[in-house]
């Protein structure tokens, strides 16, 4: 039986996104004390005026809609779903005070790509951008990365009995520890170990091209939050060719293969065995996947002279099938690439990384498994009838192919596909060749980032409006959404 939700649902529901207004307007205050530091008074009172706006509405919500009923999840993911729509388009409002975007929906279409760390941009002169809002561009990908809802998980202590709901409605499908809690707070611990270390990496070598101190830190944060979040935004138009670093180019690429792992892989690497990195299922699947696409790029850039292929295809392809959405080419440059070469992108960033990592796509395990069943089918064709034969894996242990994986595999590489050539068929209808729709629908989708020009502050409303719901239903994995619309639908049936 569907439950049917009431006034005191609904009354709890926004109970619960009031609490998550307050909770962003509180990681507003970082970019507000970065317009302190570096003394940019217009933007100081963007945020300032934002704050205001967030915290307000969040104080409103919790006075007004106090919780009526004991959490459950479909409250859960139907706040997981509206909480990601309200947090970017709160996040959408120093943006658009920026006076860096044309419009709002150009500043809703930025905030949520931080969000789903899409890092598909409507920006206009990025590089004349100020400090604070560049802080808040690149720690919109870092809390979107980790959750939204997950870095309220990490510091609440009421919410114990219903957080493993909030946990799978922002698209994670394994818990690390036994307690959500405690799974969320690892999470931090990791993402918080990898800063340090990320930062120090970064601003050394930007240090040593040239850049001041200050801002050499700065660029180092915001380089880390993109690449360990697969984000993508960087602090200029050229993103990652801005700096014509090659040291750079290969920081980044450990920092995005680092994002894109399993966080699971990363407590048994650190807490348990290092040798599951070599047994781990998700990466002998992606080490598939990925030489055989570089293969295929190889194959069709070979006119370009080895040096290129290494330096131009290789950062591409890694950067898309990590979900990340770095670039080291120019303006224009991946146009270039040929229709083969732009297949072979496409489908890096279709398959994406780990599960319970930072990335977007079908995913690595998924896709095993896919493989799996398929040669499980293969082998029991060639045995006796009445063998049993059940094919097995290795992720952090020993595991059976079930039915349950199989069916779960296939129902999300359903729903991404669906996705991908929905959005591609779209972008049709609006004059782009077939290739070119597919690269930017599958960008947003998988929350990539890489454009081949399509997305531009010019491209028509509705295909904006297209595009923020693959990025929100794409980082969200359609789940929680479906949930909400049917908790929705209910309320017509009464």
């Amino acid at each position: 039986m569907i439950i049917s939700p009431d006034r005191k649902d609904f009354s709890t529901i926004l109970n619960i996104l009031g609490r998550l207004m307050l909770g962003l307007s509180v990681f507003m205050l970082l970019p507000l004390a970065v317009a302190v530091f570096r003394r940019e008074v217009s933007p100081f009172f963007d945020f300032f005026i934002s704050f205001l706006i967030s915290s307000s509405l969040g104080f409103i919500f919790l006075v007004c809609f106090p919780l009526k009923k004991e959490v459950s999840w479909l409250h859960a993911f139907f706040a997981v779903s509206m909480g990601w729509l309200i947090s970017s388009l709160l996040g959408a409002i120093p943006l658009f005070f920026s006076g860096h975007f044309l419009s709002f929906v150009d500043a809703w279409f930025e905030a949520m790509s931080g969000f789903a760390t899409t890092g598909l941009v409507l920006i206009q002169d990025l590089d004349h951008l100020s400090f604070a809002h560049n802080m808040w561009r690149h720690l919109m990908m870092f809390i979107g990365g980790q959750g939204i809802i997950l870095a309220s998980l990490s510091v609440l202590t009421r919410a114990r009995p219903v957080a493993v709901g909030f946990y799978y409605g922002e698209a994670r499908q394994e818990k690390i520890l036994p307690n959500v809690i405690d799974t969320a707070r690892f999470i931090w611990k990791v993402c918080f170990i990898y800063l340090v270390l990320g930062v120090c990496v970064f601003s050394l070598i930007l240090y040593s091209k040239g850049l001041a101190l200050d801002k050499s830190l700065f660029h180092a944060f915001w380089l880390f939050f993109a690449a360990f979040d697969t984000g993508g935004f960087a602090p200029h138009a050229q993103n990652i060719a801005y700096y014509h670093s090659f040291s750079l180019e290969m920081a980044t690429v450990v920092f995005m293969l680092l994002g894109a792992i399993n966080f699971n892989l990363h407590f048994w690497i650190w807490m348990k065995s290092r040798r599951e990195i070599y047994k781990n299922f998700e990466i002998k699947t992606f080490l598939f996947t990925f030489f055989s696409l570089q293969a295929l790029l190889y194959f069709s850039l070979k006119g370009m002279g080895h040096l290129s292929i290494f330096r131009k295809g290789f950062y591409q392809l890694i950067s898309a099938h990590t979900g990340c959405g770095f670039t080291n080419l120019g303006v224009g440059e991946l146009n270039n690439f040929g229709p083969l070469a732009l297949i072979s992108v496409t489908l890096a960033m279709m398959i994406g990384g780990g599960v319970c990592a930072t990335t977007g796509g079908v995913k690595l395990m998924r896709l095993g498994i896919i493989f799996r069943t398929f040669l499980m089918e293969v082998k029991r064709w060639m045995m006796p009838v009445k063998s049993i034969y059940k094919e097995r894996f290795h992720h952090l242990q020993d595991l059976i192919l079930s039915d349950k994986k199989i069916k779960e595999a296939y129902v999300f590489f359903t729903l991404f596909m669906v996705t991908y050539v929905g959005g591609a068929i779209i972008g049709m209808i609006y004059g782009y060749s077939p290739v070119m729709a597919l690269f930017e629908s599958v960008s947003a989708t998988a929350n990539v980032g890489l454009s081949v020009g399509i997305t531009s502050p010019s491209m028509p409303i509705l295909l904006k409006l297209v595009y923020i719901f693959q990025m929100w239903a794409g980082r969200l994995e359609f789940i929680s959404i479906f949930v909400s619309f049917g908790f929705i639908l209910t309320l017509f049936k009464k």
